[in-house]
């Protein structure tokens, strides 16, 4: 699997790249500046890109922009973004085409090898791995003036931030430690309260949720 790397600092960015050849990830490049970035995603057209928000030359939201348009010249493009906060605006663009393979995770958040090295491999094969402080500051905003989400309970709220993390009813089971059939319930009357579809596959019902919660952020 062909990665395309965006960090500025040195010291991540060499660390990131030991870490992914070590899960026998191809480093297509490893650059440090949106304008490198931008080249290397036209040029390189990797599997994945995993990119920090923040990169030279404006240090604002230039690594994302990059990666944004990319995803808009090639639909679909799988890309990662790593950041040091929660930003609304970044998980809205990510979402905006609901076609997948997206991420958002939070650098201080990221607790152990599997755990990030799961995220890359996710997002690549069109996932979603949002980190679920997102999933929360997501449900937070649209609770507020959201009568559907007000009517969730909480265990329903719980298994829907699962859910929007790309987790599977097994998982959440797992995690939850109840029944499969428990949280088919429990998935069931949340799709029925946010009048959604009800579907089978992971990452449709990931995305249909995201959209709900990303409409008129």
């Amino acid at each position: 699997m062909r990665v395309v790397l965006a960090e500025d600092l040195f010291l991540l960015r060499d660390g990131l790249v030991r870490l992914l050849e070590a899960y026998d990830f191809e480093i297509a490049a490893a650059v440090e500046s949106g304008p490198e970035l931008t080249r290397a995603l036209a040029e390189l057209q990797p599997d994945v890109a995993v990119v920090d928000v923040r990169l030279p030359p404006t240090h604002t939201d230039e690594g994302l922009q990059c990666a944004l348009q990319a995803r808009r010249e090639r639909p679909g493009l799988p890309v990662l973004v790593l950041s040091q906060h929660v930003e609304q605006l970044y998980a809205r663009e990510l979402l905006a085409d609901g076609s997948g393979g997206v991420g958002y995770l939070l650098k201080d958040r990221v607790f152990d090898a599997e755990q990030f090295v799961d995220a890359v491999q996710r997002v690549a094969a069109g996932g979603t791995a949002m980190d679920p402080q997102v999933i929360q500051q997501l449900l937070s905003r649209r609770a507020a003036d959201d009568r559907p989400l007000a009517q969730l309970t909480p265990r329903e709220r719980e298994v829907l931030e699962l859910m929007a993390q790309g987790r599977s009813n097994t998982a959440i089971a797992s995690q939850l430690v109840v029944t499969e059939r428990a949280i088919a319930k429990h998935t069931s009357n949340i799709f029925t309260k946010l009048g959604l579809e009800v579907s089978d596959d992971d990452n449709r019902r990931v995305l249909a949720v995201l959209a709900h919660l990303d409409r008129d952020l």
